[in-house]
């Protein structure tokens, strides 16, 4: 049996401006909402339009480009991992 591997890519429109947080490392960390849409007809041929959101954390240089290039509204491509939060 292969390995299974935790993987995700989501393109989507962010939400609120990034919070960017500058670590005593040196390195920094990118916090956002990315809103991703699904459009589909319901049984009465009604366009139906679903939005699910979904937090963020981008670390290190990532971290950098989101802080330099996705903005309020902008729509991004994100690959990662899902990871649960309580």
């Amino acid at each position: 049996m292969s390995t299974l591997k935790n993987h995700v890519q989501l393109i989507g429109n962010v939400g609120q401006e990034p919070t960017i947080t500058d670590l005593e490392s040196g390195k920094k960390v990118a916090r956002f909402s990315l809103a991703t849409n699904e459009n589909y007809k319901n049984d009465k041929g009604e366009k139906v339009q679903t939005t699910d959101w979904h937090t963020v954390v981008a670390w290190g240089k990532t971290a950098e480009i989101v802080e330099k290039y996705a903005g309020k509204g902008k729509e991004i491509g994100v690959s990662g991992k899902l990871r649960t939060r309580t």
